[in-house]
Formats: structure tokens, C-alpha cells, sequence
């Protein structure tokens, strides 16, 4: 099993149904997670301390989630060199452009990592595919899902061939 865990943190509980399929991902691959509420406006300090303490609490990768003006990834970043992943959740007067852009426009020598609008189960997978990089049992695990997508789509493609012949 990886010895480093992913950190799941999300701006505010009403982002839970869309993050959930991040951890339910996780879960899946036996990656150790938590999931936490915190807020880089309500919650500074908390959110802070608890990014400053992510390396030597064990964690090897930090999944944000917020959206609207989406700060929570971009404070997070700031306070650790650990890889963090973006996730901007679609909704608000902008449906998501506006965490969509606070997300992915990071100045330069503090990176997010930024998947698609609601993009939950990609941020999983990139955490994994990090922490893949050293840990071959999650290495194989990725490769295995891989080769059981390219198998899914070779069979909707013969199902479609075979409905071409009738027409």
C-alpha cells in the first residue's frame, strides 16, 4: 500500500457531490485520503497550519476544490511544495469560469495542477499517476485501468460496426 495519503479540501460542504467521485476513486485504488472543509477567506490560519503540515503528516498530494472566486488551490500552493490539484466546481454567476481561471492562473514558481469544471475523478487519477511514480503496486493498478478503458472502448466500437452492417 502508498505511504503517502492524498488531502481532499474542499472550500465548502455544498462541494461535496462533486468531490466525492475523487475520493470514491481513491478508495477504489486503496489510496489513504482525507477530506477536509476549509477555506482560504473563512478559515486562513487552519487552512494554512494544515498545508504547512501536509508533508510531515504523511500526505504526498493535495486535491483543492472550490468554486466561485476559487482562491483555495492557489493559498494551498502557496503554502507547500507539494503537488496540489485543482479542482474549479461549475456554478455561481460566472457556471464556473470565474474558479475556472483562479484555478489554472497561478503566477510563476507556484503551480496548480487544474482538471475540467467538476473534473473530480481526473484530479484523483493525477494524484495517483504522482504518487505512481514511486510506488509500482499503484503503478500497475494505472495501467491495468488504462488497458481496461481501451478494451471498453474496442468493444463499443465493434458494437457500432455491427450496427453500420444493418442499416
Amino acid at each position: 500500500m502508498n505511504s503517502k495519503k492524498v488531502a481532499i479540501i474542499m472550500g465548502s460542504d455544498s462541494d461535496w457531490g462533486c468531490v466525492k467521485a475523487a475520493a470514491v476513486q481513491l478508495k477504489a485504488w486503496e489510496i489513504p485520503f482525507e477530506v477536509h472543509i476549509m477555506s482560504a477567506h473563512r478559515t486562513p490560519a487552519a487552512t494554512a497550519q494544515f498545508t504547512k503540515s501536509a508533508k510531515a503528516n504523511g500526505f504526498g498530494v493535495i486535491i483543492a476544490a472550490a468554486g466561485m472566486a476559487a482562491h483555495l488551490a492557489g493559498a494551498i500552493a502557496a503554502n507547500t511544495t507539494l503537488p496540489v490539484i485543482g479542482i474549479p466546481i461549475k456554478g455561481g454567476a460566472m457556471d464556473g469560469m470565474d474558479a475556472l481561471l483562479a484555478t489554472v492562473q497561478m503566477p510563476s514558481g507556484i503551480p496548480v495542477a487544474t482538471v475540467a469544471l467538476n473534473g473530480a475523478k481526473n484530479a484523483a487519477v493525477l494524484a495517483a499517476q504522482m504518487l505512481a511514480l514511486s510506488d509500482e503496486r499503484l503503478s500497475k493498478l494505472l495501467d491495468e485501468a488504462r488497458a481496461k478503458m481501451s478494451e471498453e472502448i474496442a468493444a463499443k466500437d465493434e458494437k457500432i460496426q455491427e450496427e453500420i452492417k444493418n442499416i
